[in-house]
């Protein structure tokens, strides 16, 4: 860290929030005091499928805890994926995943350099349901 101090930062579930994109986000570690990740826990319920998006200068990656779900990313991956499997999205390549199963997908969302909103780029035409 930017500070050279070691921290324990709590879970806290009531701070996940819905997020346009079409799931649910639990910043679990994103500061300026760590500018090279931030960790975010991603819930996507059953039947729904994230909006096509890009984070531009950053690399995403997904690391799945639970459930199971299908990621497209580019024009050249789309594959299934479950509990233990990792997802690296390099920067400015459009992605998006799907829950396919019977409960909630939730994964790791892990940015280097750190997520920030003005890195996002909605690329879907459809409106975001909830």
């Amino acid at each position: 860290m930017a500070d050279s101090k070691a921290v324990v930062l709590n879970y806290c579930q009531e701070a996940e929030y819905y997020f346009d994109e079409g799931c649910f986000i639990n910043e679990l570690s994103n500061s300026a005091a760590d500018p090279q990740v931030s960790v975010a826990q991603a819930r996507v319920a059953p039947g729904e499928t994230t909006r096509w998006h890009a984070l531009d200068g950053m690399t995403e990656r997904y690391v799945i805890l639970a459930g199971s779900g299908l990621v497209e990313i580019g024009d050249d991956i789309t594959e299934t994926v479950s509990g233990g499997d990792v997802v690296i999205i390099p920067p400015g390549v459009r992605q998006r995943i799907a829950n396919t199963a019977e409960g909630d997908l939730i994964f790791l969302a892990i940015c280097s350099p750190r997520f920030t909103a003005s890195a996002y780029r909605d690329l879907d035409d459809k409106p975001a349901t909830q």
